[in-house]
């Protein structure tokens, strides 16, 4: 028989519950459209559980949308690849709820931005070029210009797009972008 949870391990539990759930939400919804209320709906929780667990919306806002992978600088060819195919694929809730806010949070805007700006250094730091971080930042804004198209816009080349055909179409194209 398995020990019984204590009081801090059903904090930390509800705490994940109302993270998850608002993640889906802001994904959904944007950061104007969810509501605590849904939020905690959601979560099966009390509203005031989400404010005590996370203090505002704006807060547990923060925390959402916060980006959780990493840039590997060791192969930046393959780390592209592997972003873009992700990018093509399903989005985390976290992550599409930070794009959905971003143009209209200023918040959401500033979190994508340091986001962005990551990768960028990431990608311009595994490069010799003069104009690695120009290149760079080309690359990043071009996965997130194809992320919008397949995910918030619906083009339907971009729909169902298996990861062979990313291979032969787009990472040439990439590649050639960090060659200097």
């Amino acid at each position: 028989m398995s020990d019984p949870l204590t009081r801090a391990e059903r904090r930390a539990a509800t705490a994940a519950r109302i993270l998850a759930a608002a993640q889906v939400e802001f994904g959904l919804h944007g950061s104007d459209g969810a509501t605590v209320r849904s939020i905690a709906r959601r979560a099966g929780v009390d509203p005031s559980l989400v404010l005590q667990h996370y203090g505002s919306k704006q807060g547990l806002f923060a925390l959402a949308v916060r980006p959780v992978d990493e840039v590997s600088r060791a192969d930046a060819p393959a780390h592209l690849s592997e972003v873009l195919g992700m990018r093509l694929r399903e989005l985390p809730p976290e992550t599409r709820a930070l794009m959905r806010s971003m143009l209209t949070s200023p918040e959401a805007a500033g979190v994508m931005r340091t986001y962005l700006q990551d990768r960028v250094d990431a990608l311009a730091g595994a490069s010799d070029a003069e104009d690695a971080e120009l290149r760079a930042t080309v690359l990043v804004s071009t996965i997130l210009g194809l992320t919008i198209a397949r995910h918030f816009v619906g083009l339907a080349a971009l729909e169902g797009l298996e990861q062979d055909r990313i291979e032969a179409v787009v990472e040439p194209w990439l590649a050639s972008l960090l060659d200097a």
